[in-house]
């Protein structure tokens, strides 16, 4: 399969793995980072992925991938020791938060995590206006959702200090309809849609 260019927030956490790394990509869709990451940064490791069309896509890309549900399926790496576990735009949909979160400190000496901001300025305007946000973002009505969980990034901030999890590194980031991502810092809580982060435990 020919390899296309990553995504704008997919560029940005491939910047942020070392070269050589053992990594591992929960929710990794259709394996497209860890295809380049392989080609150009020669990482290797492992995708877990819970959708069966997607996991057949990774395979086509020849990355080690597992079926698996996040919330449960961290347990198949217990003894593994990953220099880089990342989770991209997937920690909404997850229903043991917390849980995740602990458990991919436990396996990677960085974790990386990138979330979508609810607290954007248009949702805000479509909650004053009586309705939740409905966008391409957030493209699902309330009821049929598979997300779980929304956070602001002040929330989410604000959870990784409870969990004893040190901020290394963030961006940021306004997505473009082309997939590329500008990368802000006025006012990021009302004007970011998405927030990249690197941690690792105290």
């Amino acid at each position: 399969m020919r390899l296309t260019p990553l995504r704008g927030d997919l560029a940005q956490i491939a910047d942020w793995v070392p070269q050589g790394a053992r990594v591992l990509d929960l929710g990794c869709g259709d394996g497209a980072l860890l295809d380049w990451l392989q080609t150009h940064k020669n990482c290797h490791g492992y995708g877990a992925e819970i959708d069966h069309e997607l996991v057949r896509h990774c395979l086509r890309r020849h990355v080690n991938v597992i079926r698996a549900d996040i919330d449960q399926g961290l347990t198949l790496f217990t003894g593994n020791q990953f220099d880089v576990v990342i989770l991209s735009q997937a920690l909404q949909a997850t229903q043991r938060t917390e849980h995740v979160l602990q458990e991919m400190s436990r396996l990677g000496r960085e974790v990386i995590v990138s979330i979508p901001n609810f607290g954007h300025w248009t949702h805000i305007r479509s909650l004053l206006r009586g309705h939740m946000p409905v966008n391409q973002r957030l493209p699902y009505a309330w009821y049929d959702t598979p997300n779980r969980h929304f956070a602001t990034i002040k929330d989410f901030e604000a959870l990784l200090g409870q969990l004893g999890l040190t901020i290394t590194d963030r961006a940021y980031c306004i997505e473009q309809d082309h997939g590329g991502i500008t990368t802000i810092r006025i006012a990021p809580t009302l004007r970011a849609t998405l927030a990249l982060y690197r941690f690792a435990a105290r």
